[in-house]
């Protein structure tokens, strides 16, 4: 791993700059396995999916292709999937993981989340609806799901585990676990200029768990969980300012701000240009001013509200972190 990795309450090493690889459902598969093999080819090491994304067997393939040719080898790469809210039943959780690791021709995954706090209908379909076209979900108890990720950890399945999407009461819930094993190693979430997630972070911090930033560059309107007509953080003039003074491109600007704060951040794009530029973030710094005037930004705006999931008790955006 590069010497840009931060090391986890587990031991292992983590890139604290990913490439993401979530995608609006009309972009095509084999565009995501072509900006992958760019990213790879550009030094991207830390590759960040999920089952529910319905990519990891372009993301398998294009692993595969470099390592073939000698690009990395398969420890050079840090895998993220997640575990999708219809396996959280204890005893589906191995079998989740498992169908991921066929999709991927790997063996093990390097990190594997909750993807989401919300258990739904276990089955075939990603999203089970009624006849009215609601969620149909389902109660499990987090710390039941917990420990079959303990269990896929020590059956070398998963090299470290963790939770995305929690809120701060849903963390304690699991570091407060009688008979804990392994405390997740990071939280990935939602963190950007205009909901920088100051106060999780902080909590965080303080329980040696690593916060993962997804939608750093705000997120595409067309995506289909997206809520509309939101500012567009890349746009904004203060970033903007910035960025001009520090001769950087507003995207460069954003992920420097995640990473000057101990935040590891995922950055997306499928155009060869932006995954170039998204990875030219190691060799400058911002100056405390910078940063202070970026903190100004914040307005706690979600772009990713997941609102077919707020009538579940477990959903998690009703806290204030």
């Amino acid at each position: 791993m590069s010497h840009f990795s931060v090391k986890l309450n587990d031991g292992h090493f983590m890139p604290v700059l990913g490439f993401g690889t979530s995608a609006p459902s009309k972009v095509a598969k084999s565009k995501v396995e072509e900006a992958l093999k760019t990213a790879i080819d550009v030094g991207y090491r830390h590759i960040d999916s999920a089952y529910l994304y319905g990519n990891e067997e372009e993301i398998g393939r294009a692993i595969q292709n470099k390592i073939a040719n000698g690009i990395v080898k398969r420890e050079d790469i840090f895998y993220t999937s997640k575990l999708w809210s219809t396996f959280f039943h204890p005893k589906l959780v191995q079998t989740g993981l498992e169908m991921s690791l066929r999709k991927l021709q790997l063996s093990y995954v390097d990190l594997f989340l909750i993807h989401f706090p919300v258990a739904l209908k276990p089955g075939e379909e990603l999203l089970p609806q009624d006849t009215d076209g609601k969620l149909i979900f389902d109660t499990v108890d987090i710390c039941s799901t917990w420990e079959a990720l303990e269990k896929c950890k020590e059956a070398g399945l998963a090299k470290s585990i963790g939770v995305s999407n929690f809120n701060f009461k849903q963390l304690q819930k699991i570091l407060n676990k009688p008979g804990l094993k392994y405390k997740p190693v990071c939280n990935q979430v939602e963190c950007h200029l205009y909901l920088n997630q100051s106060k999780l972070l902080d909590f965080c911090k303080s329980k040696d768990i690593v916060l993962t930033a997804y939608a750093a560059l705000g997120s595409d309107p067309k995506k289909e969980w997206i809520s509309k007509n939101n500012s567009v953080i890349l746009e904004d003039p203060v970033l903007n300012a910035i960025a001009e003074k520090q001769q950087r491109t507003p995207a460069q600007v954003a992920l420097r701000y995640q990473l000057q704060r101990g935040v590891v951040v995922l950055a997306k794009s499928f155009t060869e240009k932006r995954i170039r530029e998204n990875f030219q973030v190691f060799d400058f710094q911002l100056t405390p001013e910078d940063m202070k005037r970026l903190d100004g930004l914040n307005r706690n705006l979600r772009y990713f509200q997941y609102t077919d999931f707020a009538d579940h008790p477990d959903y998690p955006f009703f806290d204030e972190y």
